[in-house]
């Protein structure tokens, strides 16, 4: 591998970094996390480091990661198309993040996989009955949260729905409405029109502790929530015939949240926890890393494929720069790890501000890491 010209574009990744950097960023998180022996499973982190993975690999021509995406992918289904250790009738939008990745090996290597087809419609089924709320909306999870819409479940399930009707119902105009739709809910009960940032989801029935009265909304602007949002956005984008009404609502969606970004970006280039006001800034809370990287790679991937223009080069580039000084541990041994990603968010809480700020941080988290990845190989890209 060969040294990045960007890898230490500025003064602060330069005075973070150690000064035999052998690699870029992004594959260099990579091997990191293989030799970590992260698990390889169906579980939605599981795909969110494959799919880091996979664009690191692709950026830099990595046939050596690249292959072990694709083996670890093929490795959690079976011959006949079964998906190891996946319950087809436990109901949670998480699941279908594995579908990605299914689909992206199956087109990428010639479409030619069985398994993969039986794979994708297996998940894809699922989706077609799934309970939903009564506006149609997905639930998150059932019965853990009826009738509840978050943030998450749309990066986790949206992406495969519209991949999958890309390639196997691209005439299916039902499909693509059905996909708009759920992006609809999300906007119609979570958006701030003043700040352009969303709460971290809704209940349609406004029975959760938390639910706002009117909207059911959230109380709250969770970094990570809203970085699921964004990424899916600007990759639903890639996907979505232009020539459909959906089509300019969601680039609407996904303008005006980068705009809200970009001006609740702190100076330090990160995004704080809670992101609404009166907390940023506020006792307790903190820049979070795994938001932060999802931001990164929404405006650097939304410029580099014509979505954005240019204005939000300098704050992605400012974001990168805090992450590789703040957030990336230097290992004796060579290897990369990966610091301040908050463990979860769960709506399953009160949604209190102090329920947000005592979760704690984790270490080589990959909801974090497998975002750092993807926004790194955006980075290097440049």
């Amino acid at each position: 591998m060969r040294v990045s010209t960007v890898l230490l574009a500025s003064a602060t990744a330069a005075a973070a970094a150690p000064t035999n950097v052998t690699s870029f960023y992004s594959t260099w998180m990579a091997d990191s996390f293989l030799s970590k022996k992260h698990p390889i499973d169906n579980h939605y982190v599981s795909n969110v480091i494959n799919e880091g993975i996979r664009k690191a690999a692709l950026a830099h021509k990595n046939a050596t990661l690249l292959s072990w995406a694709s083996k670890a992918i093929s490795s959690i289904v079976d011959a006949n198309g079964t998906i190891k250790n996946w319950d087809p009738y436990y109901y949670s939008l998480d699941d279908q993040r594995l579908g990605n990745n299914i689909l992206y090996f199956w087109d990428a290597e010639g479409r030619k996989e069985k398994k993969y087809e039986i794979a994708a419609a297996s998940l894809k089924a699922q989706l077609d009955r799934f309970p939903r709320n009564d506006e149609g909306g997905f639930w998150h999870r059932s019965p853990t949260y009826p009738n509840q819409m978050w943030l998450d479940g749309i990066y986790m399930a949206d992406q495969f729905y519209a991949q999958y009707t890309a390639y196997f119902q691209p005439d299916n105009t039902t499909a693509w409405n059905d996909i708009i739709l759920q992006f609809d809910l999300i906007e119609k009960h979570t958006r701030n029109q003043t700040t352009n940032l969303l709460a971290h989801g809704y209940d349609g029935s406004k029975k959760a502790v938390w639910a706002d009265p009117v909207t059911g909304a959230a109380p709250h602007v969770w970094d990570r929530a809203v970085g699921w949002y964004f990424m899916v956005l600007v990759e639903v984008l890639q996907i979505y015939p232009k020539e459909l009404p959906g089509y300019a609502r969601l680039l609407g969606y996904f303008t005006s949240l980068a705009a809200g970004l970009k001006k609740a970006q702190d100076k330090s280039g990160g995004w704080w926890l809670i992101m609404d006001e009166p907390y940023p800034g506020a006792k307790g809370n903190y820049i979070e890393s795994s938001g932060t990287a999802m931001f990164t790679y929404g405006f650097l991937k939304g410029v580099r494929t014509g979505l954005l223009d240019s204005q939000y080069k300098q704050p992605a580039i400012k974001a990168y720069d805090l992450m590789i000084e703040k957030f990336i541990k230097y290992e004796t041994n060579g290897t990369l790890s990966w610091e301040g990603t908050v463990s979860v968010g769960s709506l399953g809480s009160n949604g209190s501000y102090e329920y947000y700020i005592g979760v704690p941080l984790g270490e080589n988290d990959g909801k974090g890491a497998g975002s750092f990845m993807m926004a790194a190989a955006e980075y290097e890209m440049l």
